[in-house]
Order: structure tokens, then C-alpha cells, then sequence
């Protein structure tokens, strides 16, 4: 029996979601994206985990998609017929899977940290670009090879990207595909920070906890409202955040913080 692609480890308030397939350098497969997006979708309604973070095990974060599991589907090498439906197709169910992966982190109301501890290339570096925050070790190597290789991104590259380092570092990035280190990735902005890769989960954890500790409720609705900057209009972003703000009023977690600084003491916020 295969072993599980992926493995969960709960430490409340964190979790921490770990890319289980070392012997392949945690290369995407279908199985892998299914039982990503199994628990993503499942850590959203674990009341004690306030904050996810996802790495791989071993030396890669992920070195993208597996091309032996691709090589070995039936008909590997041949023109692939036109699915007839929406969900027929090895390369559309893949596909799919892949683009709802990343749509379940990007979309998680928990804060979301990328520990990128080795290379992250291709898939691997889209998972990485669906996260909220990144921390990548400095000598990682980094790359999009789609388009040398006649292939394309699918986990939402095209707009994580230019939104984290500009439309013309995303054109230099994903047309020419070259190489890049952990430390470029932070000078490019694509990254948050960039450390010793043996330090990579623990700081990413730390920011995690961190992140943990912020209230649940305005947490939802900034990861909601900065995923929508890129085409609000100052008066309807406005208008969201006004909502947003009234929302966070009429909640206890509101009454506490006013409370605990009055108090002089560490807040304690229950999502309610």
C-alpha cells in the first residue's frame, strides 16, 4: 500500500501540512493535490488551529510535477482525444485538481505560511505563491520551467505573481524561466524572509504562531479584501472595508481587544 502523500501535524495554535513523497522530491501528483486540498478544506473547521503552514519533507520543498507519474498515465506520448465533458480526461482531472489545491490555500480564512526549506520549482513554487506569507531558505533554488518544457502554470501564477513582484519581474520570471535563490525571491518580493534552510520551518512556525494570535475575524476579512486589491476601485474596496470594520464591532473578539488594552494585557480572541 502506497504511503500517504502528505502528512498533518496538529500544535495548536499552528498546523503544520507537510508534502510527504522525499524519495520523488515531493513532486506534485494527483493523489498529492487530492489529499492537499482534503485537509486544507478540513484544518479550515479545526477550531484549535488558528494559522496552517505547509513544507515539504527532505531536501525540497517541491520540485513540481512528477513527469514519471505523467510519463505512466495510458496514452503517455500520444495526441490525448478531446475530453467530452467538463470532468473526463486524465490531463483535465489533474489539471483541476491542481488549480483547486491552490484555490483551497489561497481561499483558506486561516493565514497561510509557505516554509520553502529547498528548491521549489514549477507546481511546487505555485503552492508556495498561494500562501499568504513565505519563508524560503536562502539557497533554495527557484524556478518556472513550463514554458521550456512546451507546458504551462495552472495554480493561479498568473495573477500570485505580478501581484508579489511586478509585471515585469513576472515576464522576466515566467517567459525566460531562469533559476533564482531564496534571497533573490525576497529582494524580488516574492518572498517575506529568507534564512538558513535548517531554520526554514521553525521561523515559520514562530510566524505562524504570530500570526495565531491576531483576532480570527479581521484576519478573515484581510486575506479576503487584499486578494481582491488588484481590481477594486478605491470606493468599493472602501465600501468592503467599511463592512468588514462594522462586522469586527459587533463582535466579542472586538470588546476583548478594546478591553485588553485598557487592561494592559495580551488579548485573548475566540473568533467570536
Amino acid at each position: 500500500m502506497a504511503e500517504a502523500p502528505l502528512r498533518v501535524t496538529v500544535r495548536p495554535p499552528v498546523a503544520v501540512v507537510t508534502l510527504a513523497r522525499p524519495e520523488r522530491l515531493n513532486a506534485v501528483s494527483g493523489p498529492l493535490y487530492e489529499a492537499l486540498l482534503r485537509e486544507v478544506r478540513r484544518l479550515r473547521h479545526v477550531g484549535e488551529v488558528r494559522a496552517l503552514v505547509l513544507t515539504g519533507e527532505g531536501r525540497a520543498f517541491s520540485v513540481g510535477a512528477d513527469l514519471k507519474e505523467h510519463g505512466a498515465r495510458p496514452g503517455a506520448g500520444e495526441a490525448e482525444p478531446e475530453p467530452a465533458g467538463s470532468g473526463s480526461g486524465w490531463g483535465r482531472r489533474y489539471v483541476r485538481l491542481g488549480q483547486l489545491a491552490n484555490l483551497a490555500i489561497q481561499r483558506c480564512p486561516k493565514p497561510v505560511v509557505a516554509a520553502v526549506n529547498g528548491h521549489a520549482i514549477g507546481g511546487g513554487l505555485e503552492l508556495a505563491l498561494s500562501c499568504d506569507l513565505v519563508v524560503v531558505a536562502r539557497d533554495a533554488k527557484l524556478r518556472f520551467p513550463e514554458l521550456g518544457l512546451g507546458t504551462f502554470v495552472g495554480g493561479g501564477v498568473t495573477y500570485t505573481l505580478p501581484r508579489r513582484v511586478g509585471l515585469a519581474r513576472a515576464n522576466e520570471l515566467l517567459l525566460l524561466g531562469r533559476f533564482f535563490s531564496g534571497s533573490d525571491a525576497v529582494d524580488f518580493g516574492l518572498a517575506n524572509e529568507a534564512v538558513e534552510a535548517g531554520d526554514v520551518l521553525a521561523r515559520a512556525l514562530a510566524v505562524g504562531a504570530e500570526l495565531a494570535e491576531r483576532a480570527p475575524i479581521p484576519v478573515r476579512a484581510a486575506k479576503r479584501l487584499l486578494q481582491r486589491a488588484a481590481w477594486s476601485d478605491p470606493r468599493s474596496a472602501m465600501a468592503r472595508e467599511a463592512e468588514a470594520l462594522l462586522r469586527c464591532m459587533g463582535s466579542r473578539d472586538w470588546r476583548e481587544g478594546v478591553a485588553s488594552f485598557a487592561e494592559r494585557r495580551p488579548p485573548r480572541f475566540t473568533g467570536e
